[in-house]
């Protein structure tokens, strides 16, 4: 009965630690999606696979070039997009998702789920989100936009 004891009282003083560590999982992973377009920029990857940067803006409605290319770095420094310069005439630079930038889709998913339910709560239309859930393909059969 001791040892279950000190088995039980080891466990409670250690929750306080994996709370902390969830607290800051939870807020390592919003850091590292921050801001307005990430979401977007890694959507259009999914949709469509390996994009040059004149693509992910034309698909990145509204994003100004400067932004787009400082959200760009940022996805390449946290390893979720991979970024080639082509041996072209002019030169290109592509971008795709690394394997990593995978584990995102579940997220994505449920956001743009939760978004259809929300816009149709808020502007009163019928909920759409059974019948327009955001399908992304998977990356080992990407379609390229040239």
């Amino acid at each position: 009965m001791e040892a279950l004891k000190m088995t039980a009282d080891s466990v409670c003083e250690q929750i306080p630690e994996l709370r902390k560590e969830q607290v800051l999982a939870l807020k390592d992973a919003i850091e590292l999606l921050s801001g307005k377009w990430k979401f977007c920029i890694l959507l259009n990857l999914y949709n469509y696979g390996t994009l040059r940067f004149k693509d992910l803006q034309e698909t990145s409605v509204g994003i100004t070039p400067k932004v787009l290319s400082k959200e760009l770095q940022e996805l390449e420094e946290n390893q979720l997009i991979t970024r080639t310069v082509n041996n072209t005439k002019p030169v290109t630079v592509s971008y795709a998702l690394t394997p990593h930038a995978i584990e995102i889709q579940p997220v994505i998913n449920a956001l743009v789920e939760f978004g259809l339910k929300h816009r149709s709560k808020i502007k009163g239309t019928p909920d759409q989100s059974g019948y327009a859930k955001c399908s992304i393909p998977p990356l080992s059969a990407p379609q390229d936009v040239r």
